[in-house]
């Protein structure tokens, strides 16, 4: 089979790795790629939001199956756009989308299906969000409605912080956002918990715990994701039982209701509080840098599971997982998430020597003739895996050393919450 992959970041190049290991596959196509999957596939630089574009070069390459990445085109309905032309994609479609292209739709169907959730205020005006505050206990949390790159939640302790924050978004800061989610601060531990779906049927597809903000000791702003693990123990049988019967399959659910039958992956964003799960988001792909711990871990064809899931058999499959751990550090230009460095050369990626249990996933990334350049603000995601967190942390610092690019900077404490109960 020849495959089609949609996206240019670390959850793509984990992705490419994965259907590159494949019996199965031909040739990968790459809309765009980066430097990372230049090695294992063919790029095609293309804007992912030209969707004509993409149909015209998929049936160029004669590909059976196309794989979307971000969240972005499956938003704007590119699942959609590709069925109607008879390709098999794998994703969910434009109004399923809206479970994280909008957080007032995830929130709406939460109170119409008794999902749990913390309890939250839509708002479009700024005194709405003054409204809210007046009977709200703080820190409040001030989201933006639409895509945000992970960068759309603050957590303001004061009344004022949550006015400014709510002005910025009600003021242009997210295009996509006219609207502002207001919610109340749920104290736990945060997990993700992720399925793949083919309509009828959903499996298990690993957990994590992702690390947002952007300094050791979980300070500073929040960004896309500054490293991640997997599994994430706090997500044991119990809780899992309590994420399936009184979120996953509520939205499911809902979704068939509404003649909108999910299909793709669905990452389920959860606090964890006094032994119950609560719903903090929805996102319509695997996570970035979730994908890159959870995919070096899975035992089954990746590219069985994709194509079961489009032809609506994935009943028939069975999904298996490696018994060891995975963790990921990424490697950030230096200014990230504000205005970063660009384009500076990383030197040493060649030299660096790693095992077969060792990953270095290209994010932002590209080639400069010979040179590899950033192109990003998070460029590396720096992979390992073991039997110990610990240990896998400390090897994956040992090859960031070894890499000395000077540019670049990253969080030494991934995992910490696993680590120090230990």
């Amino acid at each position: 089979m020849n495959i089609g992959l949609i996206g240019s970041g670390g959850r793509e190049h984990a992705l490419c790795q994965k259907i590159y290991e494949s019996r199965l596959v031909k040739k990968i196509i790459c809309f765009p790629g980066n430097a990372g999957t230049s090695k294992i596939a063919t790029n095609i630089e293309v804007n992912i939001l030209d969707f004509k574009k993409i149909l015209q070069l998929v049936r160029f390459y004669k590909i059976d199956i196309v794989i979307v990445g971000p969240e972005e085109p499956l938003v704007k309905g590119i699942v959609n756009f590709l069925k109607k032309n008879k390709v098999k994609v794998f994703g969910p479609n434009k109004f399923a989308s809206k479970l994280e292209g909008s957080k007032a739709f995830m929130k709406k169907l939460c109170s119409q299906y008794n999902i749990p959730t913390a309890k939250f205020k839509i708002c479009n005006k700024i005194s709405q969000v003054k409204d809210f505050l007046i009977t709200s206990s703080l820190p409040v949390v001030v989201k933006a409605d639409g895509l945000a790159a992970g960068k759309g939640v603050t957590i303001c302790k004061t009344k004022q912080q949550a006015i400014n924050a709510s002005l910025e978004i009600l003021n242009g800061r997210f295009k996509s956002s006219k609207k502002i989610i207001l919610e109340e601060f749920l104290e736990g531990e945060e997990a993700s918990y992720f399925i793949i779906t083919d309509n009828s049927t959903f499996k298990f597809f690993g957990t994590a715990q992702d690390h947002k903000r952007v300094r050791e000791n979980d300070k500073g702003p929040n960004t896309g994701g500054m490293g991640a693990y997997s599994p994430a123990p706090i997500v044991n049988k119990s809780i899992e039982k309590k994420i399936i019967f009184k979120i996953v399959k509520p939205t499911l659910e809902a979704l068939k209701m509404k003649k909108n039958s999910y299909n793709g992956f669905l990452y389920v964003g959860l606090m964890i509080k006094n032994k119950e799960p609560y719903l903090i988001e929805y996102n319509i792909r695997m996570g970035d840098p979730e994908c890159q711990v959870i995919l070096p871990r899975l035992k089954t064809d990746i590219v069985k599971i994709f194509k079961s899931s489009v032809e609506n058999k994935l009943k028939k499959i069975k999904i298996e997982w490696k018994k060891e751990k995975c963790m990921t550090v990424v490697l950030c230009s230096k200014g990230y998430p504000g205005k970063y460095l660009k384009n500076s050369v990383i030197h040493n990626i060649n030299r660096i020597k790693i095992t077969n249990k060792d990953f270095i996933y290209h994010a932002g990334t590209k080639f400069n003739g010979n040179h590899l350049i950033s192109a990003g603000g998070r460029v590396l995601n720096i992979t390992s895996v073991g039997r110990n967190f610990l240990t896998i942390r400390n090897k994956i610092i040992s090859i960031i050393k070894n890499l000395n690019w000077k540019s670049g900077f990253y969080r030494k404490d991934i995992g910490w919450k696993v680590i120090e109960k230990k």
